[in-house]
């Protein structure tokens, strides 16, 4: 059982999985929403967990170790560095911000007090990914020389920044994490907006990685048949995952067999990627160990992102600066 005693700072769609999570790991201390119809739900299924309206409550809570925040992007910031700067570690949902520098700015704030920051980058906890991850640095694939990630779903709702923001935080992050390569620069970014405003609902990037690797990313918020899937290529051989199908998500391909003959579909470990990731947390608060996906790593995929939305929008970049959402659209936010 775990001495950690975990608040949830956000119960939407999301939220409730992470919330789940937690209880399973007899981890969950307190559930806080603006939203009386979440904070029911929560009651309803947990009922001997607090809840409260005011995160305030988290920050004076002396019981509460760490902090979850799973609340639209463009909150991140202001609400991470509350709960670093009283001095409970914090899980916070992808992206860690929207702007680089206040990345860098939590990140050093938690280094400073000597607190676990960590990034919800998913993927970097699946197991499939994590199967890829040890067959490239075997060697099975050579060289990465190319890698291409595709997200594309349906989503109603559209209430973030952009579908770049959105997603495009588990496509840089998954693939510097299984090649191994950090993210170098933008070399193009472009997105449209099929209701014809500056919120992006299609995104294509090609980014440089270290040691030449480009890697291509294509985000959808307008597909109504979901795709996911990451394609790695070496000089040997050219994984595919695919996390859509139930089974057999990853297979190696031969590069130069004829007819590109299936040779290798690797058992992968049927856990939940998010309770991996949970347990993750739990296991930083009480070792002090840095977390996988750190704060370190959420600044390398902001700035990268940054980048590519002043390619993508030029001069309307500036705009965004100020942007922001209503409340009552936000709360229904699904990441």
């Amino acid at each position: 059982m775990s001495n950690q005693k975990i608040a949830v700072l956000g119960c939407g769609l999301w939220g409730r999985n992470i919330v789940r999570n937690f209880y399973n790991l007899n981890a969950l201390g307190m559930v806080c929403d603006l939203d009386d119809e979440n904070l029911a739900k929560v009651h309803e299924q947990y009922p001997d967990v607090k809840t409260t309206k005011d995160f305030h409550d988290i920050i004076n809570s002396k019981d509460i170790t760490g902090v979850v925040v799973v609340t639209p992007s463009h909150t991140h910031f202001r609400f991470v560095k509350a709960m670093l700067e009283a001095g409970k570690h914090v899980y916070v949902e992808k992206p860690i911000s929207t702007v680089a520098q206040e990345a860098r700015d939590l990140a050093d704030l938690a280094d400073s007090k000597g607190l676990i920051l960590m990034v919800g980058h998913l993927l970097l906890y699946h197991p499939a990914v994590n199967r890829l991850k040890m067959m490239i640095e075997a060697g099975e694939l050579g060289e990465i020389v190319y890698a291409q990630s595709d997200r594309l779903n349906i989503n109603y709702f559209k209430n973030d920044r952009s579908v770049m923001w959105d997603l495009a935080p588990h496509d840089v992050s998954m693939m510097s994490y299984v090649t191994g390569k950090d993210p170098v620069r933008v070399i193009s970014a472009v997105g449209c907006s099929s209701d014809r405003n500056d919120i992006m609902d299609i995104t294509h990037l090609t980014v440089e990685f270290e040691g030449g690797m480009v890697g291509q990313i294509s985000d959808s918020w307008i597909t109504p048949k979901k795709h996911v899937q990451l394609l790695v290529r070496g000089t040997k051989k050219t994984a595919i995952l695919d996390d859509t199908v139930p089974d057999h998500k990853l297979t190696i391909y031969e590069n130069f067999k004829a007819g590109s003959s299936e040779v290798f579909q690797p058992d992968i470990l049927e856990i939940e990627p998010l309770k991996l990731e949970c347990q993750h947390f739990i296991s930083c608060c009480e070792t002090g160990k840095k977390a996988r996906s750190d704060g370190e790593n959420g600044f390398i995929v902001v700035s990268i992102l940054e980048e590519a939305e002043r390619i993508m929008l030029g001069d309307r970049a500036k705009n965004l600066d100020n942007f922001d959402f209503a409340l009552s659209r936000s709360k229904k936010d699904v990441k």
